[in-house]
């Protein structure tokens, strides 16, 4: 009778194994066959916040290691590099206590994203203004939920590296470059011949954009 159950034991948790396994399974690759490793750029700052850019590297970093599909490189030794920078940090209060002062706020950080093809030495896509948003109760608050500002931008390092990820290895968020799937399989004309240098993320400003505060 044991040696029944057991087997019967051993069929349920395969299966379920079986379950999980077909759960997250990943879709066809977005990326062409030719690429094996990737690197992650340290994130750019374009904002006045001190030391985002290397919150949002890490945790990029880290969720792509996690997913483990690809092998995470240095940029000299990758076949494609991942590169970003953080455009807008926009914090702003959407209620205040009875003594007019802000108990709840609304975090935007704002992300330009680009994957450069160094075996063909060509941009495969561009992703302006990805969002990473968090409404949040100020700690002071006491109420369910309440977080600090840096506790809030982690939770976003979180969103942001997930949709990332995502982005690059699924294809999931919409195109706004010139890529195409067929380009994957045809010797398209390098945007900047022979260098071999991944270039600095298209449409980043030009200057620092300020901190919205409800000052």
């Amino acid at each position: 009778m044991f040696r029944y159950i057991s087997a019967f034991t051993s069929c349920l948790l395969l299966g379920v194994a079986g379950c999980a396994s077909i759960a997250h399974k990943a879709g066809p690759p977005a990326l062409p066959p030719y690429i094996h490793t990737i690197a992650i750029r340290p994130f750019a700052n374009h904002t006045q916040q001190y030391g985002l850019e290397d919150k949002l590297t890490l945790a990029v970093q880290s969720e792509f290691n996690l997913d483990g599909r690809y092998r995470i490189t240095t940029e000299d030794q990758a076949d494609g590099v991942v590169i970003g920078d953080i455009a807008k940090y926009i914090l702003e209060p959407l209620s205040y206590d009875a003594n007019h002062v802000p108990n709840q706020y609304r975090l935007q950080i704002l992300v330009n994203l680009t994957f450069h093809d160094k075996v063909k030495n060509l941009t495969l896509w561009t992703e302006p203004n990805m969002t990473g948003e968090l409404n949040y109760y100020v700690a002071s608050s006491g109420l369910p939920g309440s977080m600090s500002e840096e506790e809030a931008r982690e939770e976003i390092w979180d969103q942001l590296s997930k949709d990332i990820r995502a982005r690059t290895l699924e294809g999931i968020g919409a195109v706004t470059g010139a890529s195409s799937p067929d380009q994957f399989n045809r010797n398209s004309s390098p945007a900047e011949p022979n260098s071999g240098i991944a270039p600095p993320v298209p449409g980043a400003p030009a200057s620092p954009s300020p901190t919205q505060t409800p000052y």
